[in-house]
């Protein structure tokens, strides 16, 4: 604040003094400069630095204000889902061939290249007038092969390409866990993040993914996946199928009246076993075999 005094020196005139005591209202030339703590967020939970306040004159600054802690985030909400490019256009796709014993309903497109249609077998196909994709019975969608007319043969390989691209990004995230349950998940409930084993792993009894659905989970498995005859993969807490990635670089193979959850992403073969169910995508570098399965592709 200012303070004024008035002084009446013998000549009679009339001076005015003004003295600046502080900025910010301080008085006798205390400063009381503030600070405003800045907010944390993401997952560290760290809070951020504040605005110390700036000094008037004659006066001392404030002090920085302290920052208000962050809450912390869901564990695996910084792990970004696995960009399947065109093949999530697919909710079976594979390179070699795509069999099935009858009746297996597939709920979304399915797809081989470089394979011709003669290598989707059990299906009974029927061919469109336009011979882009043939229909079945058993398909809730549309059926591709490599030797269909333009431009599907060229819309195949652009999502084999992808396929093969995000099994190579899943494989290459870091890992949250390491060899966890030496390759046995079976009971356990798993949060969000990266999980890698340079086993197989197993899966004898259900196992738990609990997180939100903006949650991501990437399983990295250097050789077979093997899920024993009914059991499941059970999502909580509004996790969503696609955003579970499993990166397998061996064989698949679900068991009878298994039900599986997820993105299944295989260097090799996927068996799914009499009864055996998934919600998600089988994209295969060599094939896929069912057995009056039931496949449905995840909500987008």
């Amino acid at each position: 604040m200012m303070k004024f005094k008035l002084i009446l020196p013998r000549t009679g005139a009339a001076v005015l003094l003004l003295s600046f005591a502080t900025a910010c209202g301080g008085s006798d030339g205390e400063s009381h400069g503030s600070g405003t703590g800045g907010t944390g967020t993401g997952g560290s939970g760290t809070g951020g630095a504040g605005t110390g306040g700036s000094a008037g004159k004659g006066g001392v600054g404030g002090a920085s204000g302290a920052g208000q802690a962050g809450e912390g985030g869901e564990s695996g909400i910084s792990t970004r889902p696995v960009d399947l490019g065109s093949a999530e256009n697919y909710v079976i796709l594979a390179k070699s061939g795509i069999s099935t014993v009858p009746t297996s309903p597939v709920t979304g497109d399915i797809g081989v290249s470089p394979a011709a249609a003669t290598y989707i077998t059990g299906f009974s196909l029927t061919a469109d007038s336009t011979n882009v994709f043939s229909t079945s019975t058993q398909v809730t969608g549309k059926v591709y092969a490599a030797d269909y007319e333009p431009p599907t043969p060229s819309n195949l390989t652009t999502a084999v390409s992808d396929m093969e691209l995000a099994f190579t990004d899943a494989a290459g995230r870091s890992p949250d866990q390491t060899e966890l349950g030496a390759g046995d998940i079976g009971g356990m409930t798993l949060t969000p993040g990266v999980y890698k084993w340079g086993t197989g792993l197993l899966i004898p009894t259900d196992v738990t993914l609990a997180g939100s659905g903006t949650a991501v989970w990437i399983f990295q498995v250097a050789q077979d996946l093997t899920m024993a005859s009914a059991t499941r993969v059970v999502l909580t807490g509004g996790a969503l199928p696609k955003n579970v990635f499993w990166q397998v670089s061996g064989q698949v193979e679900l068991g009878t009246t298994a039900h599986f959850e997820g993105v299944v992403l295989s260097q090799t073969s996927v068996t799914l076993e009499t009864g055996a169910s998934i919600d998600g995508r089988l994209l295969a570098q060599t094939a896929v075999s069912l057995d009056g399965s039931t496949v449905v592709e995840p909500a987008p």
